[in-house]
């Protein structure tokens, strides 16, 4: 859960902020309307983050806390497969390859949090 709430973060902070040059360098002219949708695409990743971070601490995958995980599996396996058909059809873009398989790797995990049974661990607190 960390790991996600930090990539995320880090990545809607990114697009909140940067979206204009990101455009730049993906080698598109920005446009009002595209520049909003990158912004908002920010706050939605953002919002992510912060349910994932306050979310670290307790078991995922279980009954009360298994909406976090779906939430989680279908974003990460949607832009999974997203990035995949980007990459197939743009092998060129190295930075695509990166995204997807970090994009695969949450995938995976999020996968196994909720198709598989959680572990039960003692609490000491």
């Amino acid at each position: 859960m960390t790991s996600s709430a930090l990539f995320m973060g880090l990545l809607g902070l990114s697009v909140s902020f940067l979206p204009q040059e990101i455009m730049r360098s993906a080698g598109v002219e920005p446009a009002v309307l595209t520049l909003l949708c990158l912004q908002i695409l920010g706050a939605l990743l953002l919002a992510f983050a912060m349910i994932n971070w306050m979310a670290k601490d307790i078991l995922i995958g279980g009954i009360y806390s298994r909406p976090v995980a779906v939430g989680n599996f279908m974003h990460f396996m949607v832009g999974a497969l997203a990035l995949i058909k980007g990459v197939l059809k743009n092998s060129d873009l190295s930075v695509l390859w990166i995204a997807a398989l970090i994009y695969c790797a949450f995938a995976i995990a999020f996968g196994m949090v909720i198709f598989m049974r959680p572990s039960l661990q003692e609490k000491t607190k």
